[in-house]
């Protein structure tokens, strides 16, 4: 039984998809559907149970065991929101919740992964480099990536990190990131800008060193994390920390013209003010180290972003039915 914590959220659901096309139906999804359309993320997908939050962690708080038969735990449940400023609220529930569920794991003899995220990099002065040397030089721009570190820090000193894979992702999109909001990735915020104006904004540069719409970021597509995630699952003698990223880093100009080609258009691109409460937080440049993943042995490949969006436009946002649960390749 393989347990999927935010298992109808976007990376979570995107895994259960993933089980489901290996022949993998013996699943629980933990995850909160609230009022909104995150169930249609899990519609058509094959799993055991579905349960909230609370009714799955209740009882492992209270000191209870993961359920008998738990091969892995694949903890992608957590607030991804990088503006929440409640640090308690982001340390019980990224921080805590995470090492409880890791301790359980390690417990149970289960394979276990573990959503961190680069966010723990901040603005990029230490590189990003997955490495245990640079846990405590790494100071996140957000109480997001710090939360995401801490986890990171404890595993490390613990040495539970020998026992657990923690997965920094770096710029996710793809489909099922519907009910996101405002941590929906760009090119699905794009896609409905183009579509109802015609035409999408961009950042201005406030660096001479970088053309406006030129900051560049390592943009991934979430069919090949899972992919990645997969070759983790059944390798649980591959643990540590892993950046999760294509490992090369594109602008968001070329994330605009990727969109506007998937749409058949022409680009048509206006570039506006960063605000100022961002501008001393914004990072110009992020792109993953994949050197760790390399050594593991992982051999697969990522796609660059033009080829990616095609895949999502095409397959997904233009359809009727936009989900994961639509591509049965």
């Amino acid at each position: 039984m393989h347990i999927v914590t935010g298992g109808a959220g976007f990376i979570g659901s995107a895994m259960v998809w993933k089980l489901n096309r290996m022949g993998v139906d013996d699943v629980w999804i933990v995850d909160d559907l609230g009022t909104g359309r995150k169930w249609k993320n899990i519609s058509g997908l094959k799993f055991r149970e579905v349960m909230s939050s609370d009714a799955f962690l209740d009882p492992l708080r209270r000191g209870g065991p993961l359920p008998p038969g738990t091969e892995s735990v694949i903890h992608m449940g957590a607030c991804s929101s990088t503006t929440e400023t409640d640090a308690d609220y982001l340390l019980r529930n990224n921080f805590e919740v995470s090492r409880r569920l890791a301790m359980l794991g390690i417990e149970a003899g289960a394979r276990v992964l573990i959503a961190s995220s680069a966010a723990a990099y901040g603005g990029g002065e230490c590189g990003y480099a997955d490495d245990v040397e640079s846990l405590y030089r790494l100071r996140p721009l957000n109480m997001y990536g710090y939360s995401k570190l801490l986890f990171d820090q404890w595993a490390g000193a613990t040495g539970s990190l020998s026992r657990v894979a923690s997965l920094r992702f770096f710029n996710v999109y793809g489909p099922n990131e519907y009910h996101k909001g405002d941590m929906a990735s760009l090119v699905f915020k794009a896609f409905g800008k183009i579509r109802e104006t015609g035409r999408m904004s961009l950042f201005r540069s406030h660096r001479d060193d970088y053309e406006d719409g030129g900051q560049v970021r390592d943009f991934v597509y979430v069919k090949d994390v899972v992919d990645v995630m997969w070759w983790l699952l059944g390798r649980p003698e591959v643990n540590g920390l892993f950046n999760i990223g294509s490992g090369k880093a594109e602008s968001w100009n070329e994330l605009a013209r990727s969109v506007f080609s998937a749409m058949g258009m022409e680009p048509d691109i206006e570039y506006v003010d960063m605000p100022p409460a961002i501008r001393d937080q914004y990072q110009y440049h992020t792109e993953a180290d994949l050197t760790r993943l390399r050594a593991a042995g992982f051999e697969g490949t990522f796609r660059r972003l033009r080829e990616g969006v095609a895949d999502y436009v095409g397959k997904h946002l233009a359809t009727t039915n936009p989900y994961i649960n639509n591509d049965n390749r």
